[in-house]
């Protein structure tokens, strides 16, 4: 399978239709930030069992000159959401009521997005053009994904009783086919409003209170006042000073540190010479190293004990490197969990590059859908410990641990890349195998993306901590990395486990290329 390439723009997506939302806006004259809210828009309609207006989302915009910038649009805890409030429990429940315990925060971050276009001097295009494809999806109906399908049917029993999930997404008693049609016309009434009244009415306008309302009659620890307090926060991204140029990521509370560190770490091994397991056994026990830093540090920005961007100097990382033994895997505990996410790219003719990620977290989020404005809600806020000693304990107005990291690199050859996956403790390792395959081996862009990826850690569904191979990668590779202590598993075939992977390249002399994941329902779109 070839890479797709363009000259004046390209988008890439996990879902074609936002694909072609993002292009429609670009052909148009928007930039790629507006072509981005057209994306999001439309696969929070199209993909929403991955993501939704109900969740969290964060930016990373690339410039054709000068410095990046990211966008935190993730939502801190209710002021309600109190250790008190979950007295009994031993955790956090993962799905209904309790488990909508943070402030939705993406659609600030499309406002705020919009606010940063309209400084790079893009002509506005009218709210209502950017949402308008998402309108009629959710009005209109889209056709169900074989993910939707398969969600649906595995979490069935675990959802079906969820306030507003089944009057929802099983329309008639049972989880949809693939193929079948799927409105969600109480959904495509708010984001009319939304496209009418602007994205701050979620906030503080009348759909800010009529949420506010449907959460209290739910016994959702979330308020009227948490949802006007909330505001999408501009950053300076992390960076990483690579052998090939400089890489992009996301600040606390997400595990960008974690992405950065893996290529920091293996960058001071030969990668570009590495065969199949070595590539896989070095990705992986550079990764170990790395969730060791996430689980030591990453929390809400304000509780972080230390400056993050020291732990991406040469020679923390260098130590890090040494202490890596080539021949043997080291002890692995767990690590974070899955996650149902989207990434989405833009590359627009001017060379402005967006990076983006959107999440509900686990699939369906809470499972929990507001009744008269149809917002499926976030579970985000089960990261959060109930002991109040933990690094990550719940505390009112603290943001939640984020596994969600969008990533963006300016390569020394001239060219950028922006890059990405969904999937929990999986991002950062297929984000740091697209890299090292394309960037440090040589790899096409394409096949960087289709080849055969690995997973540390769990999987949906599943306990196993197991180091999991898609069924693409040789039997003596396997065996190989069992020889090494890795407790390893087949995957089979290409697995939606290991992510929807995506990635573009903006060549140095303009061009555009575009990589999608067959594993998922998308397209790199380009014109």
């Amino acid at each position: 399978m070839q890479s797709n390439m363009a000259p004046s723009g390209m988008a890439v997506t996990p879902h074609h239709l936002a694909s072609e939302s993002a292009l429609s806006v670009l052909r148009h004259g928007g930039d790629a930030i507006q072509a981005m809210v057209a994306a999001a828009a439309t696969i929070a309609v199209a993909y929403p069992h991955m993501n939704g207006i109900g969740g969290d989302g964060f930016w990373l915009i690339v410039p054709p000159e000068g410095e990046p910038l990211a966008i935190d649009a993730s939502g801190a805890a209710g002021q309600r959401a109190t250790q008190a409030f979950y007295a009994g429990h031993a955790h956090i429940p993962h799905r209904g009521p309790l488990a909508a315990l943070t402030v939705p925060g993406t659609l600030s971050g499309w406002d705020e997005a919009l606010a940063v276009s309209a400084t790079l001097g893009a002509a506005p295009l009218p709210l209502s053009r950017l949402l308008a494809d998402a309108i009629r999806y959710a009005a209109d109906g889209i056709p169900v994904t074989q993910s939707q399908a398969s969600a649906s049917q595995s979490k069935f029993q675990e959802l079906v009783d969820v306030p507003g999930f089944a009057n929802t997404f099983l329309p008639q008693g049972t989880a949809p086919q693939a193929g079948s049609r799927f409105c969600q016309p109480t959904l495509a009434r708010t984001l009319t409003r939304l496209a009418t009244e602007g994205l701050d009415s979620f906030y503080r306008g009348g759909l800010a209170q009529l949420m506010a309302d449907e959460m209290q009659t739910l016994g959702i620890p979330i308020t009227a006042q948490d949802l006007a307090n909330h505001r999408a926060q501009r950053r300076v991204p992390l960076k990483l000073r690579h052998s090939q140029g400089e890489v992009f990521n996301m600040t606390p509370p997400t595990q960008g540190l974690v992405s950065l560190a893996i290529l920091g770490i293996t960058d001071h091994l030969d990668m570009a010479q590495a065969n199949d397991v070595q590539t896989i056994h070095r990705i992986v026990e550079a990764t170990k190293k790395a969730f060791g830093l996430r689980d030591r540090y990453i929390t809400d920005p304000r509780h972080v004990t230390l400056p993050v961007q020291s732990l991406l100097e040469q020679a923390p990382l260098a130590l890090l490197a040494d202490s890596i033994d080539e021949q043997r895997a080291a002890p692995w505990g767990q690590g974070k969990g899955p996650g149902d996410t989207v990434w989405m790219g833009v590359i627009d003719k001017n060379g402005l590059a967006v990076s983006f990620i959107q999440s509900i977290y686990h699939e369906f989020g809470s499972g929990v859908v507001l009744p008269e404005s149809g917002v499926l809600l976030q579970n985000r806020g089960a990261a959060f410990s109930l002991d109040p000693s933990h690094l990550l304990a719940l505390m009112p107005g603290k943001q939640p641990f984020h596994t969600l990291n969008p990533a963006a690199a300016r390569l020394s050859d001239g060219r950028t890349m922006v890059y990405g996956t969904m999937g929990g403790d999986g991002q950062p390792q297929t984000q740091a195998a697209i890299f090292t395959r394309h960037v440090m081996q040589g790899m096409p862009l394409q096949a960087a993306v289709c080849a055969p990826r690995w997973l540390l850690g769990r999987t949906w569904g599943q306990a196993s901590e197991s180091l999991k191979l898609e069924g693409g990668f040789s039997e003596e590779t396997f065996l190989a990395l069992r020889e090494m202590g890795h407790e390893v598993e087949w995957l089979p075939g290409l697995s939606e486990a290991t992510g929807h992977a995506g990635a573009i390249l903006r060549h140095a002399n303009g061009m555009l290329e575009g990589a999608f994941d067959p594993r998922s329902n998308g397209s790199a779109a380009g014109f």
